[in-house]
C-alpha cells in the first residue's frame, strides 16, 4: 500500500477529528485516504506535544525537500523530456519506478511544473488541462479576497485547546431564496450559542449583529470562514477588543463547533425555511433550547450552566 501525501488542509482536518476522539480508520474515511496513511502520518509527524497540524506539515515539507535532493539534475532533465511528450505526472512516477528504479512522487512533479511556470517556463502547457491547471491543495478562495486576514494557524493555543471561555466561531445560515440570514456564534469551550437575524447578508449587517450579540460576553478570539460577509473583521475586532482569525478556504472542519451547532439549529429551522417570517423571539427560543440541552462533549453539562460556572465576568 503506497503512502498518500497529505495536504495542509487534510492535516488540520486530522487534528480536528483526533480532538473529537475519532479513531484512525474513521479519520481515513472522512478525508478519503487509506488508514495506513493516517497511521504513518501520526507516527512520522508527531512532535513532543502530540500531533499539531502546522508542525506536522512543516516536518513533511522538510522531509520531502530532503528526499527531492536525491533526484539528480540529469534525472530531472529526463522527467522534463517526458512531460514535453505529454506524459502525465502519474505516468512518469510509475514508469520511472519500473524502468529506472527512480522513486519520485507525482506531487513532486506537479510542484516542479508549478515552479517552472512561475519562472516563465512552459511545462504546464503539456498537462491535459493546462488552462485549468492550478496549485493543488487549495490555491486560495474564489469567493473574493478579504484584506488583512490572519490565518487560523496563528490562533493561540488557549483557543485551539478550548482552555477558556471567549473563543468564538462564527457562521451564517442562509434563508430560502437567499432572503435573510441567521448569524450564529458558538463559544468553543462551553458550546454556548448566540444567534440573530439579518435582513441581508452584507458585511455591515453581519458586523453590527456580531458586535451586538457578543457585547456582554467575554471575547478573546473569533474564527470566521472566508465568506465576504466577514470582510469587516477589523472593525469587529476593534469593537470587541478581540483577535480575529480565518479558517482555510473550504475547510469547514476547522470551525467544527460552529458547523455542528448549525446542524442542531436545522432541527428548528429546516432547509427551505422562509427567513423573512422568522422573528427575534424565534432566535431566543432556539438559543434557549440548545443552551439548556445537555451536551455529551461537555460531559452532559448544559452550555448555559457551563458558561456561568466557568466564566468569571
Amino acid at each position: 500500500m503506497s503512502y498518500t501525501q497529505l495536504t495542509r488542509e487534510q492535516r488540520y482536518q486530522i487534528y480536528s477529528l483526533l480532538k473529537m476522539g475519532i479513531n484512525q480508520s474513521q479519520i481515513a474515511k472522512n478525508i478519503g485516504v487509506h488508514k495506513s496513511t493516517i497511521s504513518r502520518e501520526l507516527r512520522r509527524n508527531k512532535g513532543l506535544r502530540g500531533y499539531r497540524p502546522k508542525q506536522a506539515h512543516q516536518k513533511a515539507l522538510e522531509r520531502r525537500d530532503k528526499a527531492k535532493q536525491r533526484i539528480s539534475k540529469t534525472e530531472w532533465e529526463l522527467i522534463d523530456q517526458k512531460i514535453k511528450k505529454d506524459w502525465s505526472p502519474e505516468q512518469i512516477t510509475n514508469k520511472f519506478r519500473s524502468l529506472y528504479g527512480i522513486r519520485i512522487s507525482h506531487e513532486w512533479i506537479y510542484q516542479h511544473i508549478r515552479e517552472d511556470k512561475q519562472q516563465g517556463g512552459e511545462l504546464y502547457q503539456h498537462l491535459r488541462h493546462p488552462k485549468k491547471y492550478r496549485k493543488r491543495a487549495g490555491n486560495g478562495d474564489q469567493r473574493g479576497k478579504i484584506p488583512n486576514k490572519t490565518s487560523i494557524e496563528e490562533r493561540p493555543e488557549e483557543a485551539e485547546n478550548r482552555e477558556r471561555i471567549g473563543d468564538w466561531e462564527a457562521d451564517t445560515i442562509i434563508g430560502k431564496g437567499k432572503n435573510g440570514a441567521v448569524v450564529t456564534l458558538v463559544d468553543r469551550k462551553s458550546r454556548f450559542l448566540k444567534m440573530g437575524l439579518v435582513e441581508r447578508r452584507t458585511k455591515e449587517a453581519v458586523k453590527e449583529k456580531i458586535i451586538h450579540l457578543l457585547s456582554t460576553y467575554p471575547v478573546h478570539t473569533l474564527t470566521f470562514d472566508n465568506g465576504k460577509e466577514f470582510a469587516a473583521h477589523e472593525e469587529i475586532a476593534e469593537a470587541l477588543n478581540a483577535n480575529v482569525y480565518f479558517a482555510h478556504p473550504y475547510a469547514s472542519w476547522e470551525r467544527g463547533t460552529n458547523e455542528n451547532t448549525n446542524g442542531l439549529i436545522r432541527q428548528y429551522i429546516p432547509k427551505g425555511t422562509d427567513f423573512t417570517k422568522l422573528t427575534s423571539e424565534d432566535m431566543s427560543f432556539i438559543e434557549n433550547r440548545l443552551n439548556y440541552r445537555p451536551r455529551k462533549c461537555i460531559e452532559f453539562d448544559q452550555p448555559m450552566l457551563f458558561l456561568k460556572s466557568h466564566c468569571c465576568t
